[in-house]
């Protein structure tokens, strides 16, 4: 095993063994440079959110009594009409299920499978009379 690893120390190029210096120097200030660009961007931005923020402050609580109940409205106007489909749907997952079982119970020849004992006793007790 130990002669493989020597032989395969031998074979390979002597410029994979160690980076030359001037490709190091290269990486380093290409990182560097995309480093500070970047750093540079993100202060950017971040200025930009405090200007825009400052500006848009004195907007907002000159017009928030007229934005407050807008959002409100907007938000229960939104909120009722998902309460109307999740209650649609569930009224028609019920109508659903409700016809499953009266299928289920109501045999093919009519008959009163969907009665109760009582009640089907009654029922038979008058056809006959």
């Amino acid at each position: 095993m130990a002669e493989l690893y020597s032989q395969h120390q031998q074979t390979r190029a002597p410029n994979q063994q160690l980076q030359p210096r001037a490709q190091r120097v290269v990486k380093a200030a290409t990182a560097v440079t995309a480093g500070g660009s970047l750093l540079v961007l993100s202060g950017l931005t971040l200025a930009g959110t405090v200007i825009a923020l400052t500006i848009a402050t004195p907007l907002l609580v000159i017009f928030s009594p007229v934005l407050v109940p807008a959002v409100i409205t907007i938000f229960l106007l939104g909120a009722g009409f998902l309460a109307s489909r999740w209650l649609r749907r569930g009224g028609a997952e019920c109508a659903v299920v409700d016809l499953q079982i009266s299928d289920r119970e109501t045999p093919a020849g009519g008959g009163s499978a969907g009665i109760g004992k009582d009640e089907a006793g009654e029922q038979g007790a008058r056809d006959e009379g």
